[in-house]
């Protein structure tokens, strides 16, 4: 577990801050955004479980530390003189994603258009949570393009942002007070 007895290091203020491996890098470094990037997107489901109860807050709880093991992940590059084991995404916690997509949606009204974000404030929320998971998966995969990745992470956010599509047409009562698209509507 991690023990924090101080908030501010000062360690950050040439613009420099630390990875998971004591390497220090650059606050605009790829990796760091990347990691900041899931970070936005655990605040969002935040935000989106105060509307949320019961299972549903439950979920995105398990989601949200999901996140964290994601950016402790992103946060320590692969090596092999590494010290110690790092803690990474693993298929089991994309397997569950995927579990999840499959329940959720075979409750769902069938779409005959695109869905844009809003109806109930708890989808809402989802579908911002969406949108930045697709940012982070960017991040990422930029990321994956100059240095080694964990594959399992790019699987993770992928899915991630599958679910909270789902999860925002399930807050929308299950499609019923979705929000959809209509092409050319100009008034």
């Amino acid at each position: 577990m991690v023990k924090l007895t101080r908030i501010y290091t000062r360690g950050g203020d040439q613009g420099q801050t630390s990875l998971g491996d004591g390497a220090r890098v650059p606050k605009h470094d790829g990796r760091v955004a990347a990691y900041g990037t899931v970070d936005e997107a655990n605040a969002a489901l935040g935000l989106a479980r105060l509307h949320a109860g019961g299972a549903l807050d439950e979920m995105l709880g398990r989601i949200q530390n999901d996140l964290f093991d994601l950016g402790a992940d992103l946060c320590r590059p692969e090596s092999e003189n590494a010290k110690g084991p790092a803690l990474r995404m693993t298929a089991a916690q994309t397997e569950r994603l995927e579990r999840e997509i499959d329940e959720i949606n075979a409750k769902l009204a069938p779409l005959d258009s695109f869905v844009l974000p809003g109806g109930t404030p708890a989808a809402a929320h989802l579908h911002l949570a969406r949108t930045l998971a697709r940012r982070a998966e960017r991040d990422i995969t930029a990321l994956a393009g100059r240095e080694a990745v964990n594959a399992e992470a790019i699987r993770y956010i992928n899915r991630l942002s599958d679910l909270l599509f789902v999860l925002a047409r399930h807050a929308n009562e299950d499609g019923a007070r979705d929000v959809l698209w209509r092409p050319g509507a100009h008034g």
